[in-house]
């Protein structure tokens, strides 16, 4: 029981810290706001307004038992009334009595003052708190007639109402808006580290990044800065001790092949020669992946416009593409364009036909590259995303990769933030499907 509770409370509660941070410190607020409002108005205003309004008709009852006494004067008595008791009092003979009262169930004054004058005059009464903005309209059934009194509302209703519900809702507002002010202070070194994170994750430059708030923020951005900082020099070393090694291959592959050019023994100057050929392009390889690791700014590119320009360098029968709309995403341009080319060179070199259907959803772009090649056994597809794997049968036929073009991709697709999966395409070859955070 506690633990289905447990989860219906989550799921109702907002997901943000600076929202939930809002709602633990204006919860006391109101609550203490609604406490002093039932306990002003239940033994303040309503008592106040109850011992006015049963004073009121009080006074009305006298006024009634005047006219009703023969002995009394009454017209002396009315003049009084209306000039010391702030009344207007006039009696209608020969009037007709209303029966419909138009009363507010929902008003405190309404209800004590039908209760008091129910009790001093039963079925005998009317009265009107509406028609008039300050003033209140009482008719009492008297003979052929009716005593028609008008008195203010301050008469029944304590002033200090309004006053007392300006003072109270006010310095809740001001507090609410003080704690939203001091939370979005609060809540925003965190926002502003998680994004640094998100920058980072995704491969983006991520300027220099500054810790602020409070000291337990302060430490872990100052944390994440240095992981940061170290990862970053970690990448860079890799980089360059790949790059420095494939660049100082390509010199003794270089004087291997004028030694060649002058070999007598052409048919073992053409073997050895294809061997440097292949070793060339291995290193061609390695220098791609190295600069894959090096950082490169995102931009705002419109992925279809992307396409078709790499489409455009191939034959049109060969590459076909089904876009379905035009959108942005900010991207490293040169990386996914190595991407989509390694994608399309690979399928052409073991099938006669690659297809690219994008397809945007709410949060991601979904980019399809089918191919009519053989596939790749599903056993493989993981097997095919590590650095220098090749496989040896199906699509083993040609021989001039190391297995670093997949490796490549879904280097370049993963520090987009992205994913990238193989399927069985329905061209009957390999589908590569890649998901792109927008």
């Amino acid at each position: 029981m506690f633990y289905g509770l447990n989860n219906f409370i989550k799921k109702i509660l907002p997901k943000r810290l600076f929202y939930r941070s809002l709602i633990i410190v204006a919860t006391p607020i109101i609550i203490l706001q609604i406490i002093i409002t039932v306990v002003f108005f239940d033994s303040l205003w309503i008592k106040a307004n109850k011992g006015m309004t049963r004073s009121l008709v009080s006074e009305i009852r006298t006024l009634y038992e005047i006219y009703q006494s023969d002995q009394t004067p009454k017209q002396e008595i009315l003049d009084i009334y209306n000039k010391n008791f702030d009344f207007v009092v006039r009696l209608k003979e020969n009037e007709i009595f209303p029966t419909k009262i138009p009363e507010r169930w929902y008003s405190p004054m309404d209800r004590s003052l039908r209760r008091e004058l129910k009790s001093a005059f039963p079925n005998s009464y009317w009265f009107d708190t509406t028609s008039y903005k300050e003033t209140v309209y009482v008719k009492i059934k008297y003979e052929n007639g009716f005593l028609q009194v008008f008195f203010p509302k301050n008469k029944i209703a304590p002033s200090s109402a309004r006053i007392f519900a300006l003072w109270i809702t006010f310095p809740g507002l001001l507090l609410i808006f003080i704690a939203i002010v001091f939370l979005k202070n609060q809540t925003r070194p965190i926002v502003n580290l998680a994004r640094a994170a998100e920058k980072f994750g995704k491969g983006e430059f991520v300027k220099e990044f500054k810790p602020s708030g409070a000291s337990e923020i302060r430490q872990a951005a100052y944390e994440f800065d240095r992981m940061r900082k170290r990862i970053l020099v970690h990448l860079n070393q890799r980089s360059e001790m790949l790059s420095g090694i494939s660049h100082d291959l390509r010199t003794p592959l270089t004087r291997l092949k004028l030694q060649l050019a002058l070999l007598k023994q052409q048919d073992l100057a053409k073997k050895m020669s294809d061997d440097i050929e292949e070793m060339e392009r291995m290193l061609n390889e390695y220098l791609e992946f190295s600069r894959n690791q090096k950082s490169e700014d995102t931009e705002a590119i419109n992925i279809n416009d992307l396409i078709k320009d790499i489409i455009n360098k191939y034959d049109n029968n060969q590459v076909s593409a089904h876009l379905e709309e035009n959108p942005e995403i900010n991207i490293r341009l040169n990386a996914i364009k190595r991407c989509l080319i390694n994608l399309i060179d690979n399928g052409l070199s073991y099938g006669k036909k690659v297809e690219i259907i994008t397809k945007k959803t709410i949060s991601d772009l979904i980019i399809f590259v089918d191919d009519n090649g053989p596939g790749i056994p599903e056993k493989e597809y993981q097997n095919v995303m590590k650095p220098f794997y090749r496989i040896d049968k199906s699509r083993g036929q040609n021989k001039s990769g190391v297995g670093l073009g997949l490796s490549i991709t879904n280097d370049i697709i993963r520090s987009h933030g992205g994913s990238i999966t193989l399927e069985k395409s329905p061209l009957s070859g390999l589908r590569v499907r890649i998901s792109l955070p927008l």
